[in-house]
């Protein structure tokens, strides 16, 4: 099956929410936000989310016409950290984890970071158990930079995370 990554747009925007609202509830510790958060968006919101934006984009992993993959990326806006970007709502499907599209989602953000001009990092939280995750954000040259314990609190049991860094070249 051939898998292709493309830049979502607000038309993307029910397959998004489909697909999100199934990552909050398949792995709740790998976001800081909930399924009960989400569930009710207006698609008019999740479609302004996927808005064209020199400083933000979503990226998406079809699989013929079926979205199996998402990763978003975008840059802080404040002067004095805008020379940071952030990867955040990984999430790729069960059925299409171990074939390589989680590897090329992130590769996908971090070109279109390092297009932004400035941008001279990306930094992202990973949930502190999430082995394959952290394989490979590290196989792709991130680092490890802190640790922060009870990141998140679900159900009353606390989840850590950990905090990575990628030195990029913007263009």
């Amino acid at each position: 099956m051939i898998v292709h990554i493309r830049r979502l747009v607000p038309s993307d925007a029910e397959g998004y929410r489909a697909l999100r609202l199934l990552a909050l509830r398949e792995s709740p510790s790998s976001f800081s936000s909930s399924y009960e958060e989400e569930r009710d968006a207006a698609l008019q919101g999740v479609a302004a989310l996927l808005s064209d934006e020199p400083a933000r984009a979503v990226f998406g992993a079809f699989a013929d016409a079926q979205l199996v993959g998402l990763v978003g990326i975008c840059r802080d806006d404040r002067l004095k950290m805008r020379h940071k970007g952030f990867l955040r709502s990984m999430y790729v499907a069960p059925l299409q984890r171990g074939t390589g599209t989680g590897k090329r989602l992130v590769a996908e953000a971090l070109a279109f970071a390092a297009s932004m001009g400035g941008v001279r990092q990306v930094n992202l939280s990973v949930t502190a158990g999430n082995a394959p995750a952290l394989a490979l954000y590290e196989s792709m040259g991130f680092k490890r930079f802190g640790y922060e314990p009870g990141a998140l609190l679900i159900d009353g049991v606390p989840y850590d995370d950990i905090h990575m860094v990628l030195s990029i070249e913007s263009s």
